[in-house]
């Protein structure tokens, strides 16, 4: 069956190139995740801010090589794109920002993102967020990008304000976290905000 509208972007649009490195302009960088990033992002894990606002665990190193092997595929099939944030001088890790949810036919995603605890408090969420929301909307075409957090969750409330997503409701009941459903704030952004 024929569909009546064209894709927003077509399939290829990230695959057919490698993921790039994207400079925030502001000290950051957006690189793709290394096989060596593993032991810091097993670390960060550890840390119970991360199990509090996320359902995921790491148990290992080599858990956390086999994620970054899997975003690593996610970039290649076009279904999520994974960056680490690091600082643009040292290299250090300070966070991860993420599209997920990829659908190029209607050119949408979701902004995901978590800080390392020394780079809280920091605005690193914000000029991640906002990079990579400047390459998906600017850049390479997408429509529309989505964020969500737990309501509870007032810091990643203020990230999505001031990268620019608009609150658009909450989702009653949407996400299953260790210690029980969580409504969802809904922000957005659209191209030309």
């Amino acid at each position: 069956m024929p569909f009546l509208t064209s894709p927003v972007l077509t399939a290829g649009t990230l695959a057919r190139r490698p993921q790039p490195t994207l400079a925030s302009g502001d000290g950051l960088l957006l690189r793709p995740w290394r096989a060596e990033d593993a032991p810091a992002v097993h670390e960060v894990f550890q840390d119970p801010v991360m199990h509090q606002w996320h359902a995921r665990a790491a148990d290992s190193e080599e858990e956390v090589a086999g994620w970054i092997r899997d975003w690593h595929r996610a970039w290649e099939e076009e279904r999520e794109a994974h960056w680490a944030v690091t600082d643009a001088d040292s290299g250090s890790l300070l966070g991860r920002v993420a599209l997920r949810e990829i659908r190029l036919d209607d050119g949408t995603a979701e902004v995901a993102y978590w800080t390392v605890p020394a780079a809280r408090g920091r605005g690193i969420a914000v000029r991640a967020a906002g990079a990579l929301t400047r390459w998906a909307l600017d850049e390479t075409g997408f429509h529309r990008l989505e964020l969500l957090h737990a309501v509870r969750n007032e810091a990643s409330c203020r990230v999505a304000s001031r990268t620019g997503f608009t609150l658009e409701g909450t989702k009653r009941g949407a996400v299953l976290h260790p210690d029980g459903r969580h409504d969802m704030h809904l922000h957005a952004r659209v191209r030309g905000d």
